[in-house]
């Protein structure tokens, strides 16, 4: 996998959910990747397609507001990702440093402090 970081090869990934975008990144420069092109098994990558294609429903996008249990939604989610992120170090068994970088969308919502 290669990047746009000045060493151009990636060793430090990212887990984070975002809305229409695979939720692997470059934790350097932010370049997004295709999760079909990391080195972890088809289950797996199911697993992280299926969390992520859940990102940011505590959110009523249509009226741009919080649903009702959106933090405890956005809190669960993020357990997920927590739990997911570990799963993805055992498969790469050290070739990369991976981060999960926890979502606070809904708390921008509420104003509250993180």
């Amino acid at each position: 996998m290669h990047c746009f970081c000045q060493q151009k090869e990636i060793w430090e990934l990212k887990l984070e959910g975002d809305v229409g975008a695979d939720p692997i990144w470059c934790n350097r420069c932010g370049c997004n990747f295709d999760l079909e092109d990391l080195p972890i098994t088809s289950e797996l990558k199911n697993e992280v397609r299926e969390w992520a294609s859940v990102y940011g429903e505590w959110i009523d996008w249509d009226k741009d507001i919080l649903i009702p249990n959106g933090i405890e939604m956005e809190e669960k989610h993020n357990i997920q990702g927590a739990v997911l992120t570990e799963k993805i170090k055992v498969e790469l068994r050290g070739k990369y440093k991976v981060k999960f970088s926890f979502s606070t969308l809904a708390r921008h919502y509420t104003n509250e402090k993180f």
